[in-house]
């Protein structure tokens, strides 16, 4: 047997142990960071919106701390489950930001790769569109129109990144969920707007009518 065999699998050994209880801590650490994201998206559809923030605050606090526990292993930090997480913050962090009107947060904000965020922004636009149709059946259209033109301006930035989907993370996928939510709900729109427009013109209508009956 080679002399230095022995010694270099037992610092193999302990270095691949420590990379597995990296691994068990970021999967962990990934998990709770995909239920809170969630669990903060769940609470602006309810417009409950300090929870929503209060969950935000935490899901970033538990990102940092993934990223944390990743980053003594470079094989770690890229792997997929850290990506599909951060992207669900990202999604998060967006869909408050949209429904507010608010700037949107930036990949720096949230330290996530740029894949990761463009993801998520495409995520978050799809999401939004429950929020708008909420908003349509509460009577107001102006602020359903204002978060779809939110959505419409993301989709139109997102497809200009014509990339493989090897580099992107499947952004092109992305985007085709996004253009076909975004087509649905400008149809949706347009068609409640129709519909109230006739109603007040019936009412107008009928208004003058009795007018003239008395």
């Amino acid at each position: 047997m080679i002399d230095n065999w022995p010694e270099i699998v037992a610092s193999l050994r302990e270095q691949a142990q420590q990379m597995h209880e990296a691994r068990e801590k970021g999967l962990t650490l990934c998990r709770t960071l995909v239920q809170t994201s969630a669990r903060s998206i769940r609470h602006v559809h309810r417009k409950q919106f300090s929870e929503a923030e209060e969950l935000l605050r935490e899901a970033k606090e538990i990102a940092r701390r993934a990223r944390e526990a990743l980053k003594d292993h470079p094989e770690l930090m890229h792997a997929g489950y850290l990506q599909d997480a951060e992207k669900e913050m990202v999604e998060a962090s967006a869909v408050l930001c949209i429904v507010h009107g608010r700037k949107l947060p930036t990949p720096e904000e949230l330290g996530t790769q740029v894949m990761t965020y463009l993801n998520g922004m495409g995520e978050a636009a799809s999401e939004v569109r429950r929020y708008v149709l909420d908003q349509m059946r509460a009577g107001d259209l102006e602020g359903a129109g204002k978060i779809l033109e939110s959505m419409e301006g993301i989709y139109d930035e997102l497809i200009t990144f014509d990339f493989a989907d090897a580099m992107t993370g499947g952004l092109r996928r992305t985007c085709d969920a996004l253009r076909a939510v975004v087509e649905r709900t400008r149809s949706d729109l347009t068609a409640t707007a129709s519909q109230q427009s006739l109603v007040r013109e019936l009412r107008t209508t009928r208004e003058a009518l009795s007018r003239k009956a008395d």
